[in-house]
């Protein structure tokens, strides 16, 4: 069974997705919209990680160790400049994507598996990734005007 490489998979996609909505509220503090959420989505990357954790080591135990090409570094830190916050979020969006494909393909397997426990973590942690990538989306949309044709002096 390799349902544990794509738990662990997701697991850690949350804790980076986790670590990245932080260091953004960090660096972009002075957008209070963007550093509430950015907090407020940290919180719960980190309740998905920790209630997909014991899933990822009941199933891992049969898949043995994940292949070093499942996982892909999307974030490498907040930047600077002009385009910085539209590049941040940006990536948090791509970030997040990664979580709800694979949330998406876990369920799908859970289904399959009949595991309902894991089933319903599924289901109650999806939904918030959806809402991150709208939300990701949405500020994107609102700063590309300025970020990207506004001329800077």
């Amino acid at each position: 069974m390799q349902l544990g490489h794509y738990l662990s998979l997701l697991h850690r996609s949350q804790c980076r997705l986790q670590e990245a909505f932080c260091r953004v509220a960090e660096a972009h503090f002075d957008d209070p919209e963007v550093a509430r959420a950015s907090r407020r989505f940290a919180a719960q990357c980190s309740q998905h990680a920790e209630r997909i954790a014991p899933f990822v080591k009941s199933y891992s135990d049969a898949a043995g160790s994940e292949p070093p090409d499942l996982h892909s570094d999307l974030f490498k830190g907040p930047r600077q400049g002009a385009l910085a916050l539209l590049r941040d979020l940006h990536d948090l969006y791509l970030m997040a994507a990664e979580c709800d494909v694979v949330w998406t393909l876990i369920g799908q397997a859970a289904q399959g598996a009949r595991d309902r426990d894991l089933l319903e973590v599924v289901r109650a942690c999806e939904h918030e990734t959806e809402v991150q990538m709208r939300w990701s989306k949405g500020q994107m949309k609102q700063i590309a005007p300025q970020s990207l044709v506004v001329t800077r002096a």
